[in-house]
């Protein structure tokens, strides 16, 4: 048990504050080493822009720790991984928020070799107490990652009050009894309530999902009307940029589930980047853009019932 390394899958409903917890899995100094695979739902992936410095498909992070994107297949990039190991502690697999963790946490049953080197230690979902009633009426994966999870971040708990709260956490027992709960903030927590759990019990998730290790039960399929928008420009206008986003997120907000972006601003040397979940935005101006970088703006919409044409034609009206 203890030469195989330990996986940690990290799951939640898009906007839910996963991102943000691996940024700080890979910026704090809490010497060790982890690997991370990334996931992304849509043409544009933006997610590595926002784990603080990270290029190519391998990318190493100041504090040791590597990160990867998934482009391929998962188990290959799995037994790569396997061939650099003693150059980290554990493997951190983040999933789309799309995604069902059921097929992700079968791969480290099913598929002999990475069985052999690696053992799920634990499903941690990250929710947003904010919006988990709404989500849990119309996306069942938000369910499937609540039912599948040993670790629940309730996130976000400072936007909601403490009789919303306490519904929320009824709805999650209601789903997931056996799960560790913990309350955070911009999904702040001591690491080790969440890494290093040696939480999964295979014999539990047999209980939930009595298929899980037949292979033809794997096929996922998202919401037929669920969509990801996104376009790539240059320099954006500001004074027309922030006047537009918060207007459509108020108007379409019920229809977006998350928006995110990397945007370069006129005559600003730093990196303007924010992401909503419906009509809550948080943007601020980050890390200044690096001499070898095309100063680019990427805008990601994923939500039901966009209308790509005019979302283009509104963003084209912000751009310098």
């Amino acid at each position: 048990m203890s030469d195989k390394i330990p996986v940690t899958v990290l799951t939640g409903y898009l906007g839910a504050g996963k991102t943000t917890l691996l940024n700080r899995i890979l910026t704090e100094q809490h010497g060790k080493k982890y690997a991370v695979i990334v996931n992304e739902f849509g043409e544009v992936g933006i997610d590595n822009d926002l784990v603080v410095g990270a290029d190519e498909e391998v990318f190493e992070m100041n504090n040791g720790c590597i990160c990867c994107t998934v482009r391929g297949d998962l188990i290959r990039i799995i037994e790569g991984l396997m061939k650099r190991r003693g150059k980290f502690d554990a493997i951190i697999v983040e999933t789309t928020g799309l995604a069902d963790p059921a097929p992700v946490a079968q791969t480290f049953f099913v598929d002999e070799d990475v069985a052999a080197k690696s053992r799920l230690d634990a499903v941690v979902t990250v929710v947003d107490a904010k919006w988990l009633a709404e989500r849990l009426k119309d996306a069942p994966e938000a369910k499937n990652q609540i039912a599948f999870a040993d670790v629940i971040l309730v996130n976000k708990t400072d936007l909601v009050s403490p009789e919303a709260l306490a519904d929320v956490e009824k709805q999650i027992r209601a789903i997931n009894p056996y799960a560790k709960l913990h309350r955070t903030v911009k999904s702040e927590i001591d690491l080790d309530k969440v890494l290093g759990r040696n939480a999964f019990d295979l014999d539990r998730i047999l209980d939930l999902a009595p298929d899980f290790l037949d292979e033809s039960g794997a096929h996922h399929h998202h919401d037929d009307d669920m969509q990801s928008v996104s376009f790539t420009a240059g320099e954006v206008d500001p004074e027309k940029f922030m006047p537009w986003i918060n207007e459509f997120t108020q108007l379409e907000g019920p229809k977006i589930l998350r928006s995110k972006g990397i945007l370069a601003f006129k005559d600003e040397p730093r990196r303007f980047v924010f992401q909503g979940v419906h009509m809550i935005l948080d943007g601020d101006l980050q890390r200044p853009w690096r001499d070898d970088e095309k100063r680019q703006s990427k805008i990601v919409f994923i939500g039901r019932d966009l209308d790509r044409a005019a979302i283009k034609k509104a963003f084209e009206a912000c751009l310098v």
